[in-house]
């Protein structure tokens, strides 16, 4: 061929009937330092994740000693030592409640995810949700929303009273994802779905109408009103990105199918679906069917197949190992959440995308409930970020900054990703404050 772009395919005949190829994405679509699109040299699309994984660390066994740029990791963080340049540990900070009642494992969760101890109701949105306003709306999905145990549960929420359920089932995750209603980016022909252009007329015609109903409603109708329609409005954006044939993507290869698998709480099955989980995710975000993930590692019930003891109650029944020091099965439970979450940022990292890879364009936020899960501590919380968000953050630094509010991580992740706020958080949680020292 004398001349190659982006929708170039190949033609035949086979058994006298049409055939019609499309070409992966090659190296000469994008730019000569492979980091942009050559057709208009636009960068790479940034990616968000948010991890929520329970329970904390051990303590005395994960803070660096080091400070800045070229840390070493401690015991509990060794297995992330591959990938350590694109990791950010940090230390030092905490959760203030504010003379509020602790409610151990939620109190806190709401906090690292809306900023907010919640009242006599939520608060919201979610960092997540906040960051997909700005990502995540010229996508098929603004998230895609897991949970590791199986479960629906989710602390990703779209406003106080709105939850995004997770998907626990990675056959169901794939059938979201990869089924019927998936088209492929790279492929050459694209016919827009009728089903689709048909609720697409429904939904405009509904939202139409909706400032007449408005002034026939009282004040808290429409105050309900407001959020149904703004979920209306999203699901028409929704609806008319699939009317448009997707733009090319770097890396995109349809994973197959997934068959039924064990989800449940018993660790060794959580591990398998891991796996299953992250690939689905890389593929998903390497195929530009989203750019916004949260995975809830909901593990207060994980336990070994067999064994009674969960992992929540053996960190407040198993005793301290006089020879070791710590508690020897909560850190087992530990290095196994770990491991899972070094697999996925491994599996983002082996994707590779021109010169450089998925968990480049990518910033992944992991956070935690405790700091000592067997005393509930809300002091020393571990957090770590993985990925630069497309060049954004600068990584393989320790950030230590003790008694300060865990927010200004949220924060500072918030304004790299264009999310328009200067101060994130309600009372002591509250900070206009981010790490501009690892800002580029």
């Amino acid at each position: 061929m004398s001349k190659m772009i982006r929708r170039t395919v190949l033609r035949g005949l086979f058994n006298g009937a049409a055939v019609t190829v499309g070409l992966p994405f090659l190296d000469c679509f994008l730019n000569n330092n492979g980091t942009a699109l050559a057709a208009n040299g636009s960068a790479l699309p940034v990616c968000f994740g948010s991890w929520l994984q329970g329970l904390g660390f051990n303590p005395g066994m994960w803070v660096p000693e080091k400070i800045g740029a070229g840390y070493r990791n401690n015991i509990q963080l060794k297995l992330f030592d591959p990938i350590r340049d694109k990791i950010n540990v940090y230390s030092g900070m905490k959760y203030f409640m504010d003379g509020r009642p602790h409610e151990t494992h939620t109190s806190t969760y709401q906090i690292c995810t809306t900023g907010a101890v919640f009242d006599s109701s939520p608060i919201g949105p979610s960092i997540d949700s906040k960051v997909a306003d700005v990502i995540g709306t010229r996508t098929r999905f603004r998230s895609l929303d897991v949970a590791l145990d199986g479960s629906r549960a989710s602390w990703s929420r779209r406003s106080g009273a709105s939850i995004n359920p997770s998907e626990g089932m990675p056959a169901a995750l794939y059938k979201r994802v990869f089924g019927p209603e998936f088209k492929d980016p790279n492929a050459a022909e694209f016919t827009p779905d009728t089903l689709v252009l048909a609720q697409r007329s429904a939904l405009s015609a509904v939202t139409e109408q909706r400032q007449d109903l408005l002034k026939q409603v009282g004040a808290s109708d429409r105050v309900r009103l407001d959020e149904f329609f703004t979920s209306v409005r999203e699901i028409e954006n929704q609806l008319e990105i699939e009317l448009q044939k997707p733009a090319p993507t770097i890396g995109c290869k349809v994973p197959k199918a997934e068959e039924e698998t064990t989800a449940d709480a018993v660790i060794e099955n959580i591990v398998a679906n891991s796996k299953i989980m992250s690939k689905l995710i890389s593929h998903a975000m390497a195929c530009g069917q989203t750019r916004v993930f949260n995975v809830l590692s909901n593990s207060n019930n994980w336990r070994h197949g067999g064994s009674p003891y969960n992992w929540h109650s053996s960190t407040h029944e198993e005793s301290v190992d006089a020879a070791l020091g710590y508690q020897k099965v909560v850190f087992g439970f530990i290095q196994a959440a770990n491991q899972i979450f070094a697999d996925f940022i491994t599996s983002l990292d082996q994707t590779t995308e021109g010169a450089g890879t998925l968990l480049d364009r990518t910033l992944v936020l992991w956070q935690t409930d405790h700091g000592d899960a067997r005393t509930h501590s809300i002091e020393e919380i571990p957090i770590m970020t993985a990925g630069s968000g497309g060049g954004r953050l600068k990584t393989g630094i320790h950030v230590s900054a003790p008694g300060e509010p865990c927010t200004r991580v949220g924060l500072t992740v918030q304004q790299v990703l264009g999310v328009p706020l200067n101060s994130w958080g309600n009372r002591s949680n509250e900070t206009t404050k981010t790490f501009s020292e690892i800002v580029v």
